[in-house]
């Protein structure tokens, strides 16, 4: 009897040591991972353990630092298939900037991200008294402010002006062809989200005021403008893009000298996000959804702004009428992307990155982090659809989904019933 006893707590014992040396072979893998042991160092903990797991140790060179803000391409979860989905994340971090004084411009297109073909960003940035000249474009730009204050200045199709002011949250609207300008402001200026209907459009390819005026003849200017020749002596040889200027003065004194005889334009081409209250409130978040029937002017792009608290999940869901377009204001999330073929995906997203999920394919996106995550969710559209994943399986006869699903009704009776866009409610 006692031998017996003696030779179950030797078994005991070896069990234990060998459970403890497995924990610590993943542990020292995933430090590995983010930065914190080197790939011979982790191997180095598992020296004289024969039976250690080496499939997920990384002995080779890596970037520890992207490595550990990707855990999801790092190590994907099992649910991920093995074959191939396209990336739909591109970090602003990668874009080129072009650098002037008065501030930088860089870009997010089709070029950059494959998968985005229908539409593309340009994230700017403008000091006080910063200008992105005047210019018109070939696609519709739609704005979002996420810093500072800025003067945005256009004429509608019948000539008349419109001068605004616009601070962080806001949004701004101008259709293709409409000319229009935008200048930082005291304090310290601004920096926005440009998103275009296109995503082969670039901002390098725009109708700029000084690049119009350098490729006409003289002449032809002198007797368009009903002025001498020789005043046109001193136009800027290059494209000015972004320059640098005073900082306007009084609002009500621009609208009043861009006004002119022909009056103000009736359309309004700036939107304030933050005045209207939030379309969905849960306690996992928020969402405002601003589209054609709140903000008129935004004739073909649609906008979901999301906050999710820490833990919160924008619920499985899909869009039926357009792709998606993402920025990542702050937090960390991640999101899995499940594409036909039987396979799916699953990307971390951080500030500043961009995301893009092709229309009527299913997604979420969850917090991850321990702070609020709040991005953008935007469309090619007139107005804002997607169709709830629970919703679905709610609404169609139980036994079906029983059968598909192989649950009891029970679980099924727990699911929520409408769309809740947000979990936990």
């Amino acid at each position: 009897m006692s031998e017996s006893t003696e030779e179950k707590t030797e078994q005991k014992t070896e069990k234990e040591v060998l459970t403890r040396r497995g924990f610590i072979g993943v542990g020292s893998a995933a430090l590995a991972a983010a930065g914190i042991l080197t790939g011979s160092a982790a191997a180095g903990q598992d020296q004289g353990n024969t039976k250690q797991d080496r499939s997920k140790s990384i002995p080779g060179p890596a970037n520890a630092p992207l490595d550990a803000q990707n855990p999801d391409s790092m190590w994907p979860p099992s649910t991920d298939s093995k074959s191939l989905v396209q990336a739909f994340k591109y970090p602003f971090a990668f874009a080129n900037k072009r650098t002037y004084e008065g501030g930088w411009s860089r870009e997010v297109t089709v070029r950059e991200l494959p998968v985005s073909k229908t539409l593309a960003g340009v994230n700017m940035r403008l000091t006080a008294g910063g200008v992105r000249e005047l210019h018109w474009h070939t696609a519709d730009e739609w704005a979002f402010v996420l810093y500072g204050n800025a003067r945005i200045t256009a004429i509608d199709a019948d000539g008349k002006s419109f001068v605004a002011d616009v601070k962080k949250n806001d949004l701004w609207y101008f259709p293709s062809g409409i000319p229009h300008s935008i200048q930082g402001l005291d304090p310290d200026g601004t920096e926005f989200m440009l998103v275009f209907d296109d995503g082969n459009f670039s901002e390098s390819e725009t109708v700029l005021l000084s690049d119009s005026m350098a490729h006409l003849p003289r002449e032809v200017l002198a007797k368009n403008f009903g002025v001498g020749e020789q005043v046109f002596n001193n136009l800027p040889k290059q494209e000015l893009f972004i320059f640098k200027t005073d900082v306007p003065g009084a609002l009500d004194a621009d609208q009043k000298a861009a006004a002119g005889a022909l009056g103000e334009s009736p359309a309004d081409f700036a939107f304030r996000t933050m005045e209207m209250p939030p379309t969905k409130r849960t306690k996992g978040g928020e969402v405002r959804i601003v589209d054609s029937s709140k903000f008129k002017a935004s004739a073909n792009v649609a906008m979901a702004m999301v906050t999710l608290r820490p833990g919160g999940l924008r619920e499985l869901h899909w869009h039926p009428n357009a792709d998606e377009w993402q920025y990542y204001i702050s937090g960390k999330g991640r999101m899995t992307v499940v594409a036909t073929g039987n396979k799916a995906r699953t990307m971390d997203f951080q500030a500043g990155d961009v995301g893009y999920i092709e229309k009527t394919l299913l997604h979420y996106v969850e917090n991850t982090g321990d702070t609020d995550l709040v991005f953008l969710e935007m469309f090619k559209s007139s107005y804002y659809q997607d169709l709830s994943f629970s919703e679905w399986l709610t609404h169609t006869p139980p036994e079906l989904v029983m059968a598909h699903l192989h649950v009891d009704k029970a679980t099924l009776d727990a699911m929520p019933k409408d769309k809740t866009v947000i979990v936990p409610e």
